[in-house]
């Protein structure tokens, strides 16, 4: 079974060629597409996309839409999520929390698959917990990105994320979120996972993927979200206990926008000086930590 929330499509699409291999070689594959009972709208204003940070950062829940599991029980439960704000989704923390899914996932195998701006490791170690908390068996992971520099892809995820649009901002810059390519290419994890469910044997499966590129950890990256994983929590929290959430949420976003083109890059000088070539133990620790399925 494949299991996901998409707002967008996006996901749906990563779902249907990781899973292509499995139905042309017979296998019986359930796709469970759940939505919300008050679903975001796309496109997102800006207040409406900065809103659900503080919910996503403290793991409030919304409420799902009933939802059908033809079986009780899968040899395998593929689960597509998001990462939103360095978090896993609210849709996807809604899904991982429904008692139905989490009877069918204990003991289970699990192969995780998200569509990412860039950003998912946080989300990512979130995830973990989640499926530890359900006693599934976490035996793959598949994270696909916008693989354009930083800063374009900042500017034009919210060109998507506000107009709707995953088309050529300006007709200058990249289309959105990840591209068709790298979503086809999706297949090739799937042709890598079939002899695996084939066999019930899933030893081995994760370094498969990780040769094939399906993990692939950008270190400038992995550093700013270290820090600022830490300071969402702080602003969410903050916002929380606040009675008018809406001024502090629009300073968030302003806040945001000097983080990313002021103190990222001092985030990174500081490490390229005191932490990048001199501590590559703790360095390779930090990895292991984000990369382990367990």
């Amino acid at each position: 079974m494949a299991i996901y929330y998409t707002q967008s499509g996006q996901l749906g699409e990563i779902v249907d060629n990781l899973t292509a291999p499995l139905i042309d070689a017979g296998i019986s594959v359930e796709k469970v597409r759940v939505r919300l009972v008050n679903d975001y709208a796309l496109p997102w204003t800006a207040d409406s996309f900065f809103s659900v940070m503080p919910n996503c950062q403290l793991d409030v829940q919304a409420e799902l839409e009933p939802f059908e599991l033809k079986e009780s029980k899968y040899d395998l439960v593929i689960l597509g999520y998001q990462a939103w704000f360095l978090s896993p989704s609210i849709p996807f923390n809604s899904l991982l929390n429904q008692p139905k899914l989490k009877a069918v996932l204990k003991n289970t195998p699990v192969i995780t698959a998200t569509g990412a701006r860039n950003m998912w490791l946080n989300a990512f170690v979130r995830v973990k917990k989640l499926i530890r908390a359900a006693d599934a068996k976490l035996v793959g992971n598949i994270a696909l990105v916008d693989t354009h520099p930083n800063p374009v892809s900042f500017i034009t995820i919210f060109h998507w994320m506000l107009h709707g649009k995953k088309d050529r901002y300006l007709n200058i810059f990249p289309p959105p979120g990840v591209s068709t390519a790298d979503i086809e290419h999706t297949k090739v994890f799937g042709e890598s996972v079939l002899p695996h469910l084939e066999a019930g044997d899933w030893n081995g499966l994760q370094d498969e993927l990780d040769e094939q590129k399906a993990v692939v950890l950008n270190y400038n990256l992995m550093v700013i979200e270290s820090v600022a994983g830490k300071i969402f929590g702080v602003w969410a929290r903050f916002i929380a206990k606040r009675k008018n959430k809406l001024p502090w949420i629009r300073a968030f976003k302003y806040y945001l926008l000097i983080a990313f083109f002021v103190g990222a890059p001092i985030v990174l000088t500081i490490d390229a000086i005191f932490f990048r070539f001199f501590t590559p133990k703790r360095i390779r620790a930090k990895k292991q930590y984000f990369l382990n399925l367990n």
